[in-house]
C-alpha cells in the first residue's frame, strides 16, 4: 500500500499535466504534512515556485491545480490559503479504509522497496586488545538502527564491523607480552581481557620512552606481515580473545555485525599504491607516496598531501580505507556505502573519497557517505569519563542501567504491593535498562553531542524508552483484562468521529513517510520522534475514549484502534534495535 503522502504527490502529478502540460509531469508538488492542524493535514506549496515560469499569480496557479485534482476519495475539498497554499484535510472514510487495509499485514501495510540497493553499513570498530568503551555505544547502535531500517525497506545490508585488527600496536604488544606473560601468546585465554588491555597501556608507554623496544616491536611487524607462524598464532590469539568480548557486547545489544577488519584488506594494499600511480595521481613528497589533494591546505598554505605509502614503506588508515572502499564497490557491488563514524573524522573520509573519485573506483552512481555523531557527555558538559579520568567501559554503562532499572521496578513492585519472580524483575531490568541507553542515544539528533543521564534515560515521563514501552504494555493490559485476542479482530469494521481518534489514526498511517526520511537522511532520531508522538497519541486517546466499557461496534473499532498503535510501537521500536514487554 503507498503512503497517503505517495497517494497524494501521484494526484498532484496528474493534475499538474492536466492544468499546465506535460513539461510539469516531474515537477516537485512541494507536499508535506501541516505543522498546525488548523491548516488541515497536508500542504502544497507548489504554486508559489510555479509563479515565474508560468507568469501566473500564485493563487489563480493554485485554483487551475485545484480544478485539476482529483482527491475526492482521500480529502475534503481542498482549499486555498494565503499567497497560494493548497491545504488538504483527509476525510474519517479514507482514514478508515486505509486502517483496515493495514489490520492483516505485519508490515503494516508498507511494502518493500521496488528498487532494492547493495548498501554496506560501516558501523561499531573497536580496536582489538582493547575494550569497547562509550565511545563505541553510539557508532553501534545507529549503524544497527540504520541497518535495520534499509532491511526492512528490502535493501540488501552488508553490516560490516572494520575493527582495528592490524599494524604497530600488535607488534607493540607482542613484543611485550613476550617479555611479561608469554603464555598469552601460545595459549587461549591465558589473560582476563582487562589484564590484556592493562599490559597494551603499559606497552605503550613502552614503546613511547624506548628506542630498542620501538624497534622490537617494528620487526614483530614486519614478522606479522611477512606470514611469520609463531607471530601469527600470537596475533590471532589475542584477536580471538578480543572477539569474544565484543560479542558478549553485541549480544546483549541485540547487534548482528559481520567482522571484516584491517587485516583482511592487507594484501591489497600493494595494488591500492600500484594503481595510483598509474592513474597518476601518486607524488613522492619527503620519501613518502601521496596524493595531493583539492581544497586542503597544510599550516604553510600549500596544498595538503594523504599519505597512501610511508617513507618507509609503511601503509595508513588512509591506504586501507581506499582499499575497503574499492573492494565495497567492485567486489560487494554496493551502490551505497555508508560509514558510521564519529565526526572527528570527517576530514579523512573526504579526502578518502576525493581519491577515491579521483582514480575512477567512486563512480556517479556509487553513493559513499560519512555519518557522523557527537560526543557522549557527563553531566558537567565534558566527555564522559570515570571518575579516575578513564573512558567508562561499555559493559560498566550497561550493568548500571540495568542495576538501576532494577531498583526503579523493585520500588514500583513494593509500592503496588504486587508480587514477581525473579525472573520477572530480571528480564524487565535488563529490557528497560538496555532499551533505555539505546533510545536515549537514539532520540538524539546524533550529529550533536549529549549529556548522558541514567535519571533522564529511565524516566517513565518524557521522550524516553520506558515511556513508549509502557504504552506498549498499556494495550497488552487491555487483552488481558478484556481478554481480546487481538488477531480475531483483523477485518473488523472502523469508525472515526472523535478528534483523538482520527488524530492517532493519520499518525499511524505516517510511519511509512518516516521510514522513507530515516533510510533517506540517516537519522534515527525521526523515528523515535513519531513513536514518541504516537505514545501521547494513544494515551491522549486512551484517557478521553473508554475501550473495554463502550457499546459495540464502537468497542471493536477502538481495540482495533489500540491494537495497530501497539504493533506499530513494536514495529518502530524493533527498527531501533528495541525489544518491547508484555508486563512492566
Amino acid at each position: 500500500m503507498s503512503s497517503i503522502l505517495k497517494q497524494l504527490q501521484q494526484q498532484f502529478s496528474l493534475a499538474l499535466v492536466a492544468a499546465f502540460g506535460e513539461e510539469f509531469a516531474t515537477t516537485d508538488p512541494l507536499l508535506a504534512p501541516t505543522n498546525n492542524p488548523k491548516f488541515g493535514d497536508y500542504q502544497a506549496n507548489l504554486a508559489m515556485s510555479l509563479a515565474k515560469p508560468l507568469k501566473q499569480k500564485p493563487r489563480d496557479i493554485a485554483a487551475k491545480l485545484i480544478e485539476a485534482l482529483d482527491v475526492s476519495d482521500l480529502c475534503f475539498p481542498p482549499d486555498i490559503a494565503g499567497p497560494g497554499f493548497i491545504n488538504l484535510r483527509l476525510k474519517p472514510e479514507f482514514l478508515q479504509s486505509q486502517l483496515q487495509q493495514i489490520q492483516g499485514s505485519d508490515r503494516l501495510g508498507i511494502a518493500p522497496t521496488p528498487d532494492p540497493e547493495t548498501v554496506v553499513v560501516d558501523f561499531s570498530s573497536p580496536n582489538i586488545a582493547k575494550e569497547m568503551h562509550v565511545g563505541h555505544l553510539r557508532s553501534t547502535i545507529i549503524g544497527d538502527a540504520i541497518a535495520r531500517v534499509l532491511e526492512f525497506q528490502g535493501h540488501e545490508v552488508r553490516r560490516l564491523n572494520h575493527v582495528g585488527d592490524w599494524g604497530t600496536q600488535f607488534g607493540m604488544l607482542i613484543a611485550y607480552l613476550r617479555e611479561v606473560y608469554p603464555n598469552a601468546l601460545t595459549e587461549a585465554d591465558a589473560l582476563d581481557i582487562g589484564d590484556l588491555v592493562s599490559f597494551y597501556k603499559q606497552a605503550k608507554v613502552r614503546f613511547d620512552d624506548d628506542p630498542q623496544f620501538q624497534d622490537q616491536a617494528r620487526h614483530n611487524v614486519v614478522k606479522l606481515q611477512s606470514g611469520d607462524a609463531e607471530t601469527r598464532q600470537a596475533w590471532k590469539l589475542l584477536c580471538d580473545q578480543s572477539r569474544r568480548e565484543f560479542q558478549k557486547i553485541y549480544d546483549r545489544l541485540d547487534v548482528q555485525l559481520n567482522e571484516r577488519g584491517e587485516s583482511f584488506y592487507n594484501d591489497q594494499l600493494p595494488q591500492v599504491v600500484q594503481d595510483l600511480n598509474d592513474c597518476g595521481l601518486l607524488v613522492e613528497d619527503q620519501g613518502a607516496q601521496c596524493v595531493f589533494l583539492e581544497g586542503y591546505q597544510n599550516k604553510e598554505g600549500k596544498p595538503q598531501p594523504l599519505i597512501i605509502q610511508k617513507s618507509n614503506g609503511g601503509y595508513n588508515y588512509a591506504t586501507t580505507d581506499l582499499a575497503a572502499l574499492r573492494y565495497r564497490i567492485q567486489e560487494d557491488e554496493a551502490t551505497r556505502i555508508i560509514y558510521v563514524v564519529d565526526a572527528g573524522q570527517g576530514t579523512h573520509f573526504a579526502q578518502v573519497f576525493q581519491v577515491a573519485q579521483r582514480a575512477g573506483w567512486l563512480p556517479e552512481n556509487v553513493e559513499a557517505v560519512h555519518v557522523p555523531f557527537g560526543l557522549v557527555q557527563g553531566e558537567d558538559g565534558k566527555k564522559l569519563k570515570t571518575r579516575a579520568g578513564e573512558t567508562v567501559r561499555l559493559k560498566d554503562l550497561l550493568d548500571e542501567a540495568v542495576n538501576r532499572a532494577r531498583t526503579d521496578l523493585q520500588a514500583r513492585i513494593e509500592g503496588e504491593e504486587r508480587s514477581e519472580t525473579p525472573e520477572f524483575i530480571e528480564e524487565v531490568a535488563e529490557g528497560v535498562g538496555i532499551s533505555s541507553v539505546k533510545y536515549a542515544d537514539l532520540s538524539q539528533n546524533r550529529t550533536s553531542n549529549y549529556v548522558f543521564s541514567y535519571d533522564k534515560m529511565l524516566s517513565l515521563q518524557g521522550n524516553t524508552a520506558p515511556y513508549l514501552l509502557y504504552a506498549y504494555v498499556r494495550v497488552q493490559g487491555i487483552s488481558r483484562k478484556g481478554e481480546i485476542d487481538f488477531e480475531s479482530l483483523t477485518d473488523s469494521p472502523l469508525t472515526l468521529s472523535e478528534e483523538t481518534e482520527l488524530a492517532l489514526a493519520k499518525h499511524l498511517l505516517s510511519l511509512s513517510e518516516i521510514l522513507d526520511e530515516v533510510a533517506q537522511e540517516l537519522l534515527p532520531n525521526r523515528l523515535c520522534q513519531y513513536l514518541f508522538e504516537l505514545s501521547q497519541k494513544f494515551n491522549q486517546f486512551y484517557d478521553q475514549c473508554p475501550v473495554l466499557q463502550v457499546e459495540e461496534p464502537l468497542r471493536t473499532s477502538r481495540l482495533v484502534l489500540c491494537d495497530l498503535s501497539a504493533r506499530t510501537l513494536k514495529l518502530g521500536l524493533s527498527l531501533l534495535g528495541i525489544t518491547v514487554l508484555e508486563r512492566m
